[in-house]
């Protein structure tokens, strides 16, 4: 059964990672998606897989007239948005917080959350003709805190105190507001980054020990609680951080 059948998608950051994984669902759901990203050429790919029902527009979210035109693209070519899904992040630089650089410090918190900013004020009128809903990507991390992360832990525990904010704003208008919580996904950038480790078997081990159920999952399993999270079926949850974690944060193992 498609769960999204007539849902409009909004999606930033679904180029790849978590956020392509997350395009397909929603396409093999049944919504229309249209995706925000920066990486043109992934872009392109991932649409030319998806098909000519779903639509993408090039842009950054850290710049407001880019946000806003990309709202007002999927508005104009679908008519409507029933979601809209805040993706797009970074995790750069691993560094502690007195070795991050202001520069640094201010690139990690305008794509993460200011970005959230710009999706809902361009965003937030379409939502209400719709009563739709908002997902929003943090992290576990926000929650439990990573060494050498320092401002991107504190940008994700502000993605995840701003959904529960949010959900009180926007209920009284019939829009749910929810977070999703990864801990470790394979995406390309993580792949990268563990290459890049003087021991990069050690690092896979590693990543698939800290989660409890014994492995660190690709970004499908992300993806299908994505799905349920804007449809119907959780047409009565909102302001839910939903951790799928396979038990990381449940500290049992190191």
């Amino acid at each position: 059964m498609a769960v999204l059948t007539d849902k409009v998608i909004f999606l930033t950051g679904g180029a790849s990672g978590i956020g392509k994984a997350c395009a397909e669902a929603y396409a093999k759901a049944g919504a229309r998606v249209l995706v925000m990203d920066k990486e043109e050429v992934l872009l392109n790919q991932l649409l030319g897989r998806l098909g000519n029902e779903h639509a993408g527009v090039a842009g950054d979210v850290q710049k407001e007239t880019d946000v806003r035109s990309a709202i007002e693209q999927t508005i104009s070519r679908f008519g409507k948005i029933d979601v809209i899904h805040n993706n797009a992040g970074t995790a750069h630089p691993s560094k502690p917080l007195d070795q991050t650089t202001e520069n640094e410090w201010d690139s990690l918190f305008s794509i993460n959350l200011k970005s959230v900013y710009w999706t809902t004020r361009y965003g937030i009128e379409a939502l209400k003709v719709t009563k739709g809903c908002i997902l929003n990507t943090s992290s576990m991390v926000g929650t439990i805190g990573q060494e050498n992360h320092a401002a991107y832990v504190a940008t994700k525990g502000g993605m995840s105190a701003l959904t529960k904010a949010m959900a009180l704003d926007y209920a009284p208008f019939g829009i749910r507001v929810n977070a999703i919580c990864p801990a470790g996904v394979w995406t390309p950038m993580l792949r990268q980054w563990a290459a890049q480790q003087p021991d990069p078997e050690g690092i896979e081990r590693y990543l698939d020990h800290i989660h409890t159920l014994g492995y660190c999952p690709e970004g499908d399993v992300i993806a299908d609680v994505a799905v349920f999270l804007v449809s119907e079926a959780a047409r009565f949850v909102t302001g839910c951080i939903m951790p799928v974690s396979g038990g990381a944060e449940l500290g049992y193992k190191k």
